[in-house]
């Protein structure tokens, strides 16, 4: 049942600690959330993934004060890379801000080291060798386990693999963002490295989290994305309702079938759903043995796909950092 990260074996449905501090609505309340996250390795997650940048190292802050006393617990995660500029955002994966981000992340996780750093974004300005060094030095300082990294296509990813091993890569991945099957997921698959697939219940939609786009909070991240716009939602709220409809016949929860699908694509892929909510929490653990009916994963295939939901994935500048393959 568990699968392969970076040398561990671990549970197939990991937690994506963002939206404890950022993005999706207002974020819980201090206590809540640490709560959550002591829940979380409770109910036997043992896969936590963060990064330098959610809410500003307020995330890694709160998985340092949560769980100190039970690292050793879990597998943790963190990236680099996502830099602030200002009022708007950059990138910097030099071999400078690659060791200096990795000391200021350890500081707020209260830990010596993570098990897996990635760099969350490419970076077109430092040449792949000097990148991949750098982070092999963390290694063999122990202060990583290690490498990663985030929304790179297949040919970056081959490049850097053949200087250094990457283990494992993160891109955004569900019924409703299919990139990954153009080239990633099986560059992953053949060089045996780990996919992990963030935004699996594609950000709360697949998991029944977003009916009217107007009640969203007014910094909520989701108003940034084609998708949730005027234009484009009553289309794709179409899909979910029969979608949601396919879960309910199936006995499952929408979230719970989303999943499915996921972990359905190859051995090598975990997924990190992300919430702020113990009961989803408990709701996305809960079913990760169940597996998908052939006959389902077809009709799911056909009815969600990148032919059928209306709009982008991000804006133009926020896809401006992303080299995942794009469909024609």
């Amino acid at each position: 049942m568990q699968r392969k990260l970076a040398g561990r074996r671990v549970n197939p449905i990991g937690l994506g600690c963002m939206s404890l501090s950022w993005a999706y609505g207002v974020p819980p309340a201090e206590d809540y959330a640490l709560a959550l996250l002591n829940r979380a390795i409770d109910l036997g997650y043992d896969h936590l993934d963060t990064a330098n940048i959610y809410g500003l190292g307020h995330n890694e802050t709160l998985i340092g004060k949560a769980l100190k006393g039970r690292r050793q617990e879990f597998f943790l995660a963190t990236k680099m890379g996502i830099v602030v500029e200002g009022p708007g955002r950059g990138i910097d994966c030099s071999p400078e801000s690659i060791r200096r981000s990795i000391d200021a992340s350890l500081q707020r996780l209260q830990t010596d080291h993570v098990d897996l750093y990635y760099m969350h974004r490419f970076d077109p300005k430092v040449p792949i060798a000097d990148m991949m060094g750098a982070m092999a030095e963390l290694m063999a300082a122990g202060k990583i386990g290690a490498v990663g990294v985030s929304e790179w296509s297949a040919a970056q990813i081959r490049e850097a693999h053949a200087i250094h091993p990457i283990a494992a890569v993160q891109t955004e991945y569900s019924l409703w963002t299919r990139n990954p099957e153009i080239a990633v997921l099986d560059t992953c698959r053949e060089l045996g490295i780990a996919f992990v697939a963030f935004s699996p219940v594609a950000r709360g939609v697949l998991a029944n989290g977003v009916r009217d786009v107007a009640a969203l909070a007014e910094k909520d991240l989701r108003r940034t994305m084609p998708r949730f716009d005027a234009s484009n939602w009553p289309r794709n709220a179409a899909l979910v309702d029969r979608f949601n409809a396919l879960a309910a016949s199936h006995g499952v929860t929408p979230a719970q079938l989303s999943l499915a699908w996921v972990l359905s694509r190859g051995e090598h892929v975990v997924a990190i759903p992300g919430t702020a909510n113990v009961e989803h929490l408990a709701e996305n653990f809960a079913q990760q043995d169940w597996s998908l009916p052939e006959d389902l994963a077809t009709e799911l295939d056909r009815l969600i796909n990148q032919h059928t939901v209306a709009g982008a994935r991000y804006s133009a500048s926020a896809q401006s950092t992303v080299f995942t393959e794009e469909f024609s």
